[in-house]
């Protein structure tokens, strides 16, 4: 690498401050970046994101003793050897993964993220809402309890809403189409299941909105006067609450259709290419290709593309796989998503454990985010640097990483797939 080139780069993080993000103290993201950037936390603010990369939207900022300051993006493009022949070849000079911590104290948007064909089509029509011509899949791991809404229900559970919740007959206006989805079996061929789904969603979806705004009250009565007699169903109670949150929106009825996932700290969910999702609460780690493209339908007061949502959608059915990690030493699970941009390690070292855990240097870079404990990190040319909660690093490729701790700590890594970087040594 040349010895100017050191083998760990402290970072200064960007924040958001969307609306959905939990507020001041309450935070984890409003926390990390008090501590890795000094400044002060502002009690009535929401604090939802934190972004780790070199994406525009987001930069990363190199921390130096000087009064210049360097974005990761630049430092980058001054020292492309960090990043190994094979990525920099692959990639450029982005990193092909933007790593964040979320704090979601109330719905996030329903959405999907096109896949790159679509992505340089909206990118090139509309540059002002989708600022990228890439794909965006992504991951997202739970720092506590947490939840999403994912993929379409099974055709069992899609038969159980059409026959049970009567607003979103109403709102398709087409009883014809009702019955078509109470008389398809899995006999059916996958094609035509599919159409009828989609034409399901999408008439739902661009229901008008005098309609809707008439059938959420009365689907809300009507929930609120059954759980006097009967105990409301999970996802009953969820949709009671998104629409204190997004009162009058389509994603409250259009919640029926997905599947409601609860995460435990350290599972994850992966999200491919034109899958629907919408994170409801609690905090998590995510990773995902470098991207910003988000095409959104509903609990949102963003800008909404109903049109490009529906046609995209794969309208898969069926729960999602929650992915608990693959140990890579005792106190460190690997989750390696079939995305070739990233995947992201989880150090988990409990208190009074004096305990050292080893990062195997690797052919392409990484980032490193302390979440909770203290400290120390070293590689072969520093020894013992003390980290506590919100240190950041940026890790060149070709780089061992010892952390050390005897008091507990969380630690979280992002950096290019392991297959990738395997597969492409062996070419």
């Amino acid at each position: 690498m040349g010895a100017q080139v050191p083998e760990l780069v402290r970072l200064e993080c960007s924040v958001k401050k969307y609306d959905w993000g939990k507020r001041g103290k309450d935070s984890s993201v409003a926390r990390i970046y008090r501590s890795n950037s000094g400044e002060e936390i502002l009690d009535d603010e929401p604090y939802a994101e934190l972004w780790m990369g070199t994406h525009a939207s987001g930069p990363c900022y190199v921390v130096s003793d000087g009064d210049q300051k360097l974005s990761l993006k630049d430092w980058i493009d001054q020292n492309p050897c960090v990043l190994s022949e094979k990525v920099f070849k692959h990639w450029g000079s982005n990193l092909p993964f933007l790593f964040k911590v979320l704090s979601v104290e109330k719905a996030l948007s329903l959405q999907a993220h096109p896949d790159k064909d679509l992505a340089s089509v909206l990118h090139k029509k509309h540059p002002d809402v989708y600022k990228d011509d890439n794909h965006k899949p992504e991951m997202a791991l739970a720092i506590t309890d947490f939840e999403a809404l994912c993929s379409f229900v099974t055709l069992e559970e899609l038969k159980d809403v059409v026959a049970n919740v009567p607003e979103i007959i109403k709102a398709v206006g087409d009883v014809s189409l009702a019955e078509q989805v109470l008389i398809l079996s899995r006999e059916d061929e996958e094609k035509r299941r599919k159409h009828v789904l989609q034409s399901l969603f999408t008439k739902l979806i661009s229901a008008d909105r005098d309609t809707i705004s008439e059938l959420i009250p009365s689907l809300i009565y009507r929930l609120k006067s059954q759980s006097e007699i009967r105990e409301l169903t999970e996802k009953e109670e969820l949709v009671v609450r998104l629409e204190k949150q997004y009162p009058g929106d389509i994603g409250v009825l259009a919640a029926f259709l997905f599947n409601y996932v609860k995460l435990k700290p350290g599972e994850a969910l992966f999200l491919d290419a034109n899958e629907p999702h919408a994170y409801i609460f609690g905090e998590c780690i995510e990773c995902m290709a470098t991207s910003d493209n988000v095409v959104r339908a509903g609990l949102t007061p963003k800008y909404i593309d109903v049109e490009t949502l529906c046609s995209m959608l794969t309208y898969k059915q069926g729960f999602p796989e929650i992915l608990k990690g693959v140990p890579s030493s005792p106190y460190t699970m690997k989750y390696s998503p079939p995305f070739n941009e990233f995947e992201v390690d989880r150090c988990h070292i409990p208190p009074n454990v004096t305990q050292s855990v080893v990062f195997p240097a690797i052919p392409g870079p990484s980032i490193l985010i302390i979440t909770a404990g203290k400290g120390t990190i070293s590689s072969s040319s520093f020894s013992g640097i003390g980290i506590s909660e919100g240190h950041t690093f940026f890790a060149p490729a070709n780089v061992e990483i010892t952390i050390q701790t005897d008091s507990g700590l969380d630690l979280y890594r992002a950096g290019v797939n392991s297959r990738f970087l395997e597969k492409s040594t062996t070419l």
